[in-house]
């Protein structure tokens, strides 16, 4: 993984967090919490966000086995609008709601709220006239072929001042940390993770990455059309 500074003060400490993962807790998941922990200290990483298909049961179950690695507890959720990641929440907010109106649900919650893979609507990626209220966009998404929609998630984040995420979006264990958001935290600030919600609200974020294999890419594609077809019967 190629890393570079966030965007805050340069004297402070930059950490690397891989905010968009999967267990097997979400439909499509194929990796355990003891693995996605165990692959994610092995790399590096200072923090991850478990973020499941409309549940924290993964997340909790990772956050109480990680011991040298902030784990914190999060889900993607299904909005009317497409998919909104709540980073630092207790509970998962109820899905098939407006993705501002979650997005506020999440705020309130004390949760940072960020727009998964925009664009893309084939993976209930948001729309533009849809993202509002968020404290973030997910400009690299790991799971990406062309990368195209990546740029323009970037380049609609920079237009409207949104502050930039990276996640791998990994499902299985060989894509952690293929893509992540450096957080810059004040000087002499620990990790936690109250720290790092405050840093990210603060928009003091950058994504950074490295790209998959076209191999991975298609099998994930497979997959996913495999799914859909037979819930379809």
């Amino acid at each position: 993984m190629t890393r570079r500074p966030a965007t805050g003060d340069a004297s402070g400490r930059t950490v690397h967090v891989d905010a968009h993962l999967h267990t097997v807790a979400s439909y499509d998941g194929h990796t355990t919490p003891d693995e996605l922990v165990s692959r994610a200290a092995e790399l590096g990483l200072d923090a991850i966000v478990v973020t499941d298909h409309d549940t924290v049961e993964g997340a909790r179950v990772a956050a109480s086995l990680a011991e040298d690695l902030l784990v914190v507890v999060g889900c993607e959720v299904s909005t009317a609008d497409g998919h909104l990641l709540a980073i630092g929440v207790d509970a998962a907010p109820e899905p098939g709601q407006p993705l501002a109106e979650t997005a506020r649900a999440v705020r309130a919650r004390g949760g940072v709220a960020v727009v998964p893979h925009p664009f893309q609507r084939s993976r209930h990626g948001a729309g533009r006239a849809a993202i509002a209220g968020v404290d973030g966009v997910e400009v690299y998404n790991a799971h990406t072929l062309t990368n195209i929609r990546n740029r323009q998630a970037a380049r609609f984040a920079a237009a409207e001042s949104y502050p930039a995420f990276g996640g791998s979006d990994a499902h299985r264990v060989d894509g952690i940390g293929r893509a992540a958001t450096a957080v810059d935290l004040p000087p002499d600030t620990p990790l936690t993770t109250d720290a790092l919600l405050a840093a990210m609200r603060a928009g003091r974020t950058a994504a950074v990455h490295r790209r998959p294999s076209r191999s991975r890419y298609l099998t994930k594609v497979v997959e996913n059309a495999t799914r859909k077809t037979l819930a379809l019967l």
